[in-house]
């Protein structure tokens, strides 16, 4: 089914919308605690990525909370370790999402994109945006209507084209004020609305 008919009655992109579905997001309790522990763990407890034992604790809790079924943690946190990827965090450095996406366990090679776009911006949020499919699917649909990007959607798994899409949606509706995090939390929900997973 086309997108554009598989959802109906969305509501243009606006600072109205961006501003209600905020207000939205500060009333669910559980996501706002679980960013406030993952802001903790990231920025307080262990903000540095060069002890293997944080970073399997990061990795652990980021996987948990946002259910990005990764079965064998180890291989990933040693994976980040080898990366040495502060630096590249602090600069900002898009090339490291898909860096850190790319992992092998088991002698087989998985892309773990979501996760990656996660571990980068609970570090930098200003700079990493969160990938998901939700967010994904509401690029798609306001692209397909306004055409305010140029990408297909296969393009988003690339994370360069994915912050470009997304600088290009704020930047068309008039949303600069928000930060990637904002962008993220109003689209997360719009998307979870209006393309609900079918199980």
């Amino acid at each position: 089914m086309n997108i554009l008919t598989a959802a109906k009655n969305i509501p243009n992109p606006s600072l109205q919308e961006v501003e209600r579905y905020l207000a939205k997001w500060d009333s669910l309790e559980n996501y706002v605690l679980q960013e406030k522990a993952l802001n903790k763990l990231f920025h307080d407890i262990c903000p540095q990525n060069d002890d293997i034992s944080n970073i399997l604790l990061k990795c652990s809790v980021l996987n948990d909370f946002y259910s990005t079924n990764i079965f064998s943690i180890f291989p990933v946190a040693k994976h980040i370790l080898d990366l040495n990827i502060d630096e590249r965090l602090k600069n900002g450095d898009l090339s490291l999402v898909n860096d850190i996406a790319n992992v092998e366990i088991g002698g087989k090679k998985k892309y773990f994109y979501s996760f990656a776009s996660k571990y980068c911006s609970h570090h930098n949020s200003k700079n990493f945006a969160i990938y998901d499919s939700y967010v994904e699917k509401c690029l798609v649909y306001f692209n397909k209507l306004d055409h305010f990007s140029d990408f297909y959607r296969q393009d988003l798994k690339n994370y360069n084209v994915f912050n470009k899409a997304l600088l290009d949606f704020k930047n068309y509706y008039g949303l600069e004020k928000y930060g990637l995090k904002e962008i993220d939390e109003y689209l997360w929900q719009l998307g979870k609305d209006y393309f609900p997973n079918k199980y």
